[in-house]
């Protein structure tokens, strides 16, 4: 499953290809809260990586967690104008997974991981991408 969320403008956009896990514990996900607002726990594919490379890679950074990458759920991209970046088009990739244990601090200090119930987080993600990949995963 595949949706695009945004509108095109005609300009250049600067491409940015990202994988994020969708951790699901009972009624609770696993989310990350930054200044910015709430985001999955995931970020952009760097040096040619792959998708299970850069989610063990971004769940260290951001949680200091170690994963199991499961089922890849649906993907999904916007258009958007970004403040510092101009126009942005990321394209994600959504995974189910597993946090397994905690091993490290976070190195990214701005990020907190949490636990929370899905009606609670419902509609409150950064991206509405994410609020749809969030949805979609939990009514499979």
């Amino acid at each position: 499953m595949h949706r695009v969320f945004g509108v095109k403008e005609n300009a250049e956009y600067r491409d940015r290809e990202g994988a994020y896990i969708i951790p699901v514990r009972g009624d609770e996900v696993g989310v990350v809260r930054t200044p910015k607002g709430y985001f999955l726990v995931g970020g952009g594919i760097e040096n040619g990586e792959s998708h299970t490379d850069c989610l063990v890679r971004e769940c260290r950074e951001e949680t200091g967690y170690t994963v199991a990458v499961g089922e890849r759920l649906c993907t999904a991209e916007t258009y958007l104008f970004h403040s510092s970046i101009g126009y942005f088009h990321p394209i994600q990739t959504y995974y189910r997974g597993e946090f397994i244990a905690r091993e490290t601090a976070p190195t990214e200090s701005d990020h907190e991981f949490m636990w929370v119930r899905y009606d609670d987080i419902k509609g409150k993600m950064f991206f509405e991408m994410q609020d749809w990949a969030l949805k979609n995963a939990l009514d499979k």
